[in-house]
């Protein structure tokens, strides 16, 4: 494939702006480490903020639904009783 003149500099600025992009992801992601580990320090459980934080990204209906069919399962399990309706 042989590139021309134009073409070469989209692609050569594509490029940059991914890359670009890359450092921000990375430097991003430092700066969310360091809040977990904030937290982690101030006492609170960061598998339950991650939890949280992942269920705050869903739909209240999806979660709803994710929950309804944990619990089932958890009943059927014996790890939860049995409610009552």
């Amino acid at each position: 494939m042989d590139f021309e003149g134009s073409s070469r500099e989209h692609l050569r600025a594509f490029i940059e702006r991914i890359e670009r992009l890359e450092e921000e992801k990375k430097a991003i992601t430092d700066d969310i480490r360091e809040v977990f580990a904030e937290a982690k320090t101030m006492g609170f459980d960061i598998k339950a903020l991650r939890s949280i934080i992942k269920m705050r990204k869903q739909e209240p209906h999806v979660r709803e639904e994710e929950e309804a069919v944990l619990s089932t399962y958890l009943i059927a399990l014996g790890m939860l009783p049995e409610q009552e309706e």
